[in-house]
């Protein structure tokens, strides 16, 4: 079993690396995958799977029942791109929801969204966008609109 207390830790002490990286480099450390799997975990009461386990990271218990979870992390600059996209979402993997975790400059979380398979599924399988068809990206806003927030943060404004 994972001691999620010393990750926490741990994933404190990366976020003061990756934000002195990014102010020395201009450039993101890269753990931002981590960062929001964590979080997603801690605040939405998820176990973490395996590393490396084939189209989901998590698992949801939900009225006796398993529900495959695949994290997405996003982190927002103050003047965030509206255009923004989301990591590949692959249709082919086993997985039952996405859950996308929008982060802060300094990798807080924003707040966090869930879409079921159904309606990710619909969203990149719509004709017109190639890097939605082929690459399986979704714009932060698509994801928004085809999904419901599940944590909300008091007294902040999202992003996007």
């Amino acid at each position: 079993m994972l001691n999620m207390y010393e990750i926490e830790s741990v994933l404190e002490d990366a976020k003061k690396v990756a934000k002195r990286y990014k102010k020395l480099t201009g450039k993101p450390l890269g753990i931002t995958g981590e960062i929001a799997e964590f979080t997603a975990a801690k605040l939405l009461n998820l176990e973490l799977t395996e590393a490396r386990q084939a189209g989901y990271d998590a698992i949801k218990k939900q009225y006796n029942k398993e529900i495959k979870v695949q994290i997405k992390g996003r982190s927002l600059p103050q003047k965030a791109n509206p255009g923004a996209r989301i990591g590949r979402i692959q249709l082919d993997k086993d997985w039952d929801i996405v859950v996308l975790v929008l982060l802060d400059e300094d990798l807080e979380p924003i707040e966090i969204f869930e879409a079921d398979r159904a309606s990710v599924t619909e969203a990149l399988l719509r004709p017109g966008s190639k890097a939605r068809n082929e690459r399986g990206a979704l714009g932060i806003s698509k994801f928004k609109s085809i999904g419901k927030r599940v944590w909300p943060v008091n007294n902040r404004e999202s992003h996007l």
